[in-house]
């Protein structure tokens, strides 16, 4: 069932929409598992540095595309707190810091995984979801039940489903999943976006990180107003439990802004197969005209030029 509340602006529902602050750039450092904070202080580093010159590309590359104006950029990483609870925010955030630190790198905002499913007393995910438009395939019959039920998104035609056949009647024969829009061969995506089970739902990696990517874009608003608006945070002041940690925090008091008219994200390749789900999800993400406007407009004030879909806004770099 469709939620009764609306994360993006609608006009008939919210006649005045809040504006937010825009950099040219918002560049993720990565992502940070229990694996990955179990291996200590030393692997973190190793990452940092491998994650180092790609973040100084992206941002001689952002340079040359405001034509030598100075550039707004800021940085961010993702803390998976949703999945697993892991330490305590105080003892993770700071080794996290450090690391970065030593690494050259700064980190101004930091995020939590479950802030993308719930923030702010709003189910962040369960509105998105309800934003979700998926084209029916040519030929459908109506036979497979849409997403917003099963809890699968696909970016074409599944197989059909092989049932018995009556007696005497000839065998069905199979036929190969196809892609919407596909180039020459199919490469056909079915996308699992929620479980539920007895505890309740679990959303997907992919589509708790399809919502930090409309987050970074600025693309989210709960009654025209931001959602889940970065909480100013200095290291000494962390909390020592995640229930306590604002969803998003700011580290550094000069950051850029966290939202930004693109996104530049430098990932693990194992985050290779998530990050496409990300963009076959959003591709089927309904933002409403008025806030894209908003933000298209904006951009047009600066001289930025935009890519009219706010999928192509978003690019990364695999390690």
């Amino acid at each position: 069932m469709a939620p009764d509340y609306d994360v993006f602006a609608e006009e008939t529902a919210t006649p005045v929409l809040r504006s937010v602050a825009l950099s040219h750039l918002s560049i993720e450092l990565g992502h940070l598992y229990m694996d990955d904070f179990e291996a200590g202080p030393a692997h973190l580093l190793t990452q940092f540095r491998r994650v180092a010159p790609w973040a100084e590309a992206a941002r001689a590359a952002a340079a040359d595309e405001v034509a030598g104006r100075t550039p707004r950029i800021s940085t961010c990483f993702l803390i998976d707190d949703y999945f697993t609870r892991f330490s305590s925010p105080d003892k993770v955030i700071d080794m996290l810091a450090g690391a970065a630190a030593e690494a050259g790198l700064r980190i101004d905002y930091i995020a939590r995984e479950s802030g993308c499913a719930t923030a702010d007393g709003i189910d962040l995910a369960a509105v998105v979801q309800g934003h979700l438009v998926s084209e029916p395939p040519e030929g459908a019959d109506g036979s497979r039940p849409p997403a917003s039920q099963t809890g699968w998104l696909t970016n074409g035609e599944r197989s059909p489903v092989t049932q018995g056949s009556a007696a005497m009647a000839a065998p069905r024969q199979w036929q190969p999943p196809r892609q919407s829009a596909a180039r020459n061969h199919s490469i056909f995506l079915d996308i699992e976006l929620w479980r539920d089970g007895r505890d309740g739902r679990l959303w997907s990696c992919p589509f708790l990180a399809a919502v930090w990517q409309l987050q970074r874009l600025g693309l989210l608003r709960h009654l025209g107003e931001p959602v889940a608006q970065p909480q100013p945070m200095s290291l000494p002041d962390v909390p020592a439990t995640w229930e306590e940690l604002p969803p998003v925090i700011q580290l550094q008091a000069d950051a850029a802004p966290l939202r930004a008219y693109r996104t530049f994200s430098v990932l693990a390749a194992r985050f290779l197969p998530i990050e496409v789900a990300v963009r076959t999800i959003l591709g089927q993400v309904a933002v409403p005209a008025a806030v894209d406007t908003l933000i298209r407009t904006r951009a047009a004030g600066e001289r930025v030029e935009l890519p009219a879909e706010f999928v192509d806004r978003i690019r990364y770099v695999f390690m």
